[in-house]
């Protein structure tokens, strides 16, 4: 058994210590937000915060986050400025790699509240995106972060 702290959340999981944390996610604690992309942790797809990080989730053994803070898609409040500004900006298209998209920008607002164009390019740069969403990604990253447009 392996402890976790998901969402706030405290949970026994019983997964080998290799197990990648994108599948206790979706198939143990039912997490299904967080998408499986190319399992290799090229997409970003699969993007949670670990202890306010950005973390691929398909590769990340589940016993690498044992004691520390997950939070997944789910576990950002509705009124989070990136959701509302996710919205505002209507940015997913289809809307498969969104939830690494936002999880990715959480952790990037998190080290630089108020980030340059270079450090959203430098941080989102790892988030594909098959619909070509990247300009109003990056608008509702600025609208979130207070500038320009308010959420």
């Amino acid at each position: 058994m392996i402890s976790l702290t998901v969402n706030g959340k405290k949970y026994q999981v019983d997964a080998a210590p290799d197990s990648k944390l994108l599948w206790v996610l979706r198939e143990q604690l039912g997490l299904t937000g967080t998408k499986f992309g190319c399992g290799e942790g090229m997409c970003g797809a699969c993007t949670v915060l670990v202890d306010g990080k950005a973390r691929r989730s398909c590769v990340t053994p589940v016993s690498a986050v044992k004691g520390k803070k997950v939070v997944t898609i789910e576990g950002l409040p509705e009124s989070h400025p990136l959701k509302l500004a996710w919205i505002a900006e209507q940015v997913p298209q289809c809307g498969y790699c969104q939830p690494g998209q936002i999880m990715q920008a959480a952790a990037l607002l998190n080290e630089h509240p108020k980030p340059t164009e270079s450090e959203i390019d430098s941080a989102m740069s790892g988030c594909l995106c098959r619909c070509g969403t990247y300009q109003r990604v990056k608008i509702a990253i600025n609208r979130a972060a207070g500038k320009g447009k308010k959420p």
